[in-house]
């Protein structure tokens, strides 16, 4: 297998502003998750996706399940259409699509409405959401060069994360001035549309066809696209060995973390008590947030110098190890400091992974197909996911003290170390060098 291999200079967050398609492209990233993050937060009061007010391990996962598998099932669009049509009015139509949803989810707030009304327009607003976030990953090496991928990367997906919880805190002081009410409620998520709108705006003023796909691999028939647009996704992963190892380091690490999650839920809520300032129930939900947005942000800092010294290889194969060793580590003594801890190392350790698989997409996959690439990759992501909260929720105890879950989860880690090395091993298929790119020899995994 061979893995990018990134240069010893570092350019530096300056020297990437200094790109002015670069600047637009994180600038829409940016106006997006504001949104995003006003949005979510603006629902909290109508506890649309909130696992806290649910009574039980089944209704935890029902919750999930309700929020997660909608973007699974737009996946397949997303990609064939990043891949068929001009990425740059993909994202534009698309944010436009989620600000005239986050207005009728606002009138619905705002109007006292609960159940299948509100959740439908506002998984909309979620599900198309996928457009603008495979897009914009699938348009970065049209503006970034590839030697410096891993860098950007860890830019932009640190800043959208922080955006994202400056929405959030925007949200909370919009209820403040607005009302905690249905009315006041309403008003705070509609103002989401201005980050949308925003957003859309900035893309718009790329120029048609900068942002790809360079070429369509696609069938006329738009409906056959849609059709096939996860299998040549498969296909293309499966010939690209970083990709698919990559991809199976990341998914064990999901499914682990979803494990972890359902416990640290069920803990918070019923059995953990406040400790000094650390608090219990769902302000200690909200510590392991900022835990784990703070383990975000460092793995951005720190990603691209540790595979600058280690190689992506090493540096997946570490990571894995010391989310395992968190999980036991951490995790096993179930005390409010100990979940913190661990929630801060194994997000930092699973983002540097997500960082390397998504360089490995945008280094190693053919332009015409990585759209569907990204896609797979956003699909199987969240399927992990919801499969091990739906699977934890079957066995694990009400109070969520349950040690054998814990190791199980510590053991996914190492199998993902395991699928991870075994698969990075494999030669590099280039029957069809339509969907995957040649290798140049000026990258080396290793």
């Amino acid at each position: 297998m061979t893995t990018l291999a990134v240069e010893k200079h570092h350019w530096g967050s300056r020297r990437f502003l200094g790109i002015p398609a670069y600047r637009r492209l994180l600038a829409t990233r940016l106006a997006s998750q504001w949104g995003d993050g006003l949005f979510q937060a603006g629902l909290a009061g109508a506890v649309l996706f909130n696992p806290e007010r649910q009574a039980d391990p089944a209704a935890i996962a029902a919750g999930f399940a309700v929020l997660l598998l909608p973007y699974s099932l737009i996946g397949p669009f997303t990609g064939a259409l990043l891949d068929r049509w001009d990425r740059k009015k993909v994202i534009v139509v698309a944010n436009v699509t989620r600000a005239a949803f986050v207005l009728l989810t606002a009138l619905a707030v705002g109007a006292g409405l609960s159940g299948l009304p509100l959740y439908v327009s506002a998984l909309v607003v979620m599900g198309i959401g996928r457009f603008v976030g495979s897009g914009l990953s699938a348009s970065l090496p049209h503006v970034v060069d590839e030697d410096h991928l891993v860098e950007a990367n860890a830019l932009t997906t640190t800043a959208g994360a922080v955006m994202a919880v400056i929405g959030a805190a925007c949200a909370i002081g919009f209820r403040t001035l607005l009302g905690a009410g249905d009315g006041g409620s309403g008003w705070t998520t509609s103002i989401a549309v201005v980050g949308l709108l925003l957003s859309a705006f900035i893309a718009s003023r790329f120029k048609a066809g900068v942002l790809g796909p360079d070429e369509v691999d696609e069938p006329h028939n738009a409906i056959t696209a849609v059709a096939r647009g996860l299998l040549d996704g498969a296909k293309a992963t499966w010939r690209t060995p970083s990709v698919t190892a990559g991809l199976a380091a990341l998914l064990a690490h999901r499914a682990a973390f979803g494990m972890s999650l359902m416990i640290t839920l069920l803990l918070m809520r019923y059995t953990l008590e406040d400790y000094g300032i650390l608090k219990a129930g769902i302000g200690g939900l909200g510590e392991v947030a900022v835990a784990g947005g703070a383990g975000v942000l460092l793995a951005g800092i720190l990603t691209d110098r540790i595979v600058d010294r280690f190689g992506v290889k090493r540096t997946i194969c570490g990571a894995l190890l010391l989310t395992a060793a968190a999980q036991v580590g951490l995790g096993l003594p179930m005390t409010l400091p100990s979940i913190l801890l661990a929630s801060f190392v194994i997000i930092f350790a699973g983002q540097i992974v997500k960082l390397c698989v998504d360089t490995a997409v945008q280094h190693d996959v053919g332009d015409e197909v990585r759209g569907r690439v990204f896609a797979l990759y956003d699909t199987l992501f969240n399927i992990a996911q919801v499969t091990a909260v739906s699977i934890t929720a079957m066995v694990v105890p009400l109070d969520g003290r349950s040690p054998a879950l814990l190791l199980v989860a510590a053991s996914l880690y190492l199998v993902g170390l395991g699928a991870y090395l075994l698969l990075s091993a494999r030669k590099r298929q280039v029957q069809h060098p339509g969907l995957v790119r040649e290798d140049d020899g000026r990258h080396s995994i290793g």
